[in-house]
């Protein structure tokens, strides 16, 4: 049945939780990188469901695998083996170094699944680690355990108290890393490029300092990749490119373009700790899921997407360069591959309609930063009109 806008604002006005700020929009069909609303309008997508849909819309092979995977099995639950969990765990652990996979539904499902095992590791040696280390700027989910290492004041206070002993450090201080952590720090926790925080990439140095606080005290390394893994940065983990080195790693997001899927990955260290029943879901791993995360893998490796978004990531560094000379409102301009944050000199709430009204859709994070987080296939021509639109939008609000 279709539906206009209105209609289906004030259905969900009298039905759904109002937990959302939705912009008032109805977007009902997608091809390639662009989606259409209720109304007919166009917009060329520069930040695919915060992240999500790496392969843009209505694409050929991951249609053609969800289709074929839904006539076939969707879901068996995991007391039983399907052919498929084992092959996505074999193309992850591959691509990572880390030797075990679980599979969930989310990306915050991945950072709880990463901190219970942490806690677990430390209680099977018999060893009382009470502390977590988190980093200022940080966002890990809205579970009550991913909450507590979010270090948002607007997310936390509603719900505390939250889980205790989080002990908190700047990003921007190496030294505060081999300080804060001691013998009593089960694990640090950390977003290669905080994503929520504004998208800020951490520096080698600070990854040494990490890699080398965990190699004095035992403490466990989480990386946080839900936003920055799964090649959105040009290279299937951001970890490696500043040099961390995780015991465990948080996926989700454009796993599974599109179809809801997560994985804490797990090193064979950790792995032996970890007892059955320690931790489960019911979704987690389903066949439909595991399906649409294989078919990511297939266009990252074998279809060159990886390095594609490699060739884009730099074509999208030059344009933001020339968008930051031409605005005299943009003050810093950061990122890797297709994950890019601009920064401007006042709040930039007000991008997000402007760019709607320009046909562009962006997002705005960490109060003054316009989030960019385009499907990974967009073409250097798709992504110059979507950079023009949001031109057009920043002289909008600059005017």
């Amino acid at each position: 049945m279709t539906m206009v806008a209105d209609d289906i604002q004030n259905l969900e006005g009298r039905h759904v939780l109002q937990t959302y700020r939705r912009q008032p929009i109805a977007l009902v069909r997608g091809q390639g990188v662009r989606l259409f609303d209720s109304e007919g309008r166009e917009y060329i997508d520069l930040l695919s469901g915060i992240g999500v849909s790496a392969l843009g819309y209505g694409h050929e092979g991951l249609t053609r695998a969800i289709t074929e995977q839904a006539q076939t099995l969707l879901h068996t639950s995991n007391l039983f083996y399907h052919p498929l969990q084992g092959q996505l765990a074999a193309r992850l652990t591959n691509l990572s170094g880390l030797e075990r996979a679980f599979f969930c539904n989310s990306g915050t499902e991945a950072n709880e699944a990463c901190l219970k095992f942490a806690r677990r590791y430390w209680h099977t040696l018999g060893e009382a680690r009470p502390e977590i280390i988190a980093l200022e700027e940080s966002f890990h989910g809205r579970t009550m355990g991913a909450l507590s290492v979010t270090s948002d004041e607007h997310y936390r206070t509603p719900f505390e108290p939250l889980m205790p002993g989080v002990k908190w450090i700047s990003a921007s201080k190496p030294q505060a890393v081999l300080d804060a952590v001691t013998n009593k720090t089960a694990a640090i926790i950390l977003e290669p490029i905080q994503g929520e925080g504004g998208v800020r990439p951490l520096t080698p140095a600070f990854a040494a300092a990490v890699n080398e606080a965990s190699q004095r005290t035992g403490a466990l390394i989480i990386a946080d990749e839900v936003q920055s893994g799964c090649g959105r940065t040009g290279y299937p983990f951001y970890s490696a490119v500043i040099g961390l080195k995780p015991h465990l790693m948080a996926l989700g997001k454009a796993l599974g373009a599109g179809v809801p899927v997560g994985a804490a990955l797990v090193s064979s260290e950790v792995a032996t700790k970890i007892m059955a029943g320690d931790h489960g879901t019911t979704y987690g791993g389903n066949l439909l899921a595991c399906r649409a995360a294989l078919c990511l893998i297939d266009e990252l490796i074998g279809g060159g997407l990886l390095s594609h978004v490699g060739r884009i990531g730099q074509h999208f560094d030059r344009k933001l360069q020339e968008l930051k000379a031409k605005h005299a409102c943009i003050t810093d301009v950061r990122g890797a591959g297709v994950m890019r944050g601009i920064e401007l000199d006042r709040d930039a709430a007000a991008i997000v309609p402007a760019g709607l009204k320009r046909g562009v859709i962006v997002n705005r994070t960490a109060e003054n930063v316009i989030r960019l987080l385009p499907p990974f296939v967009i073409t250097e021509a798709e992504l110059d009109e979507g950079l023009a639109r949001l031109d057009q939008a920043l002289g909008d609000i600059t005017a």
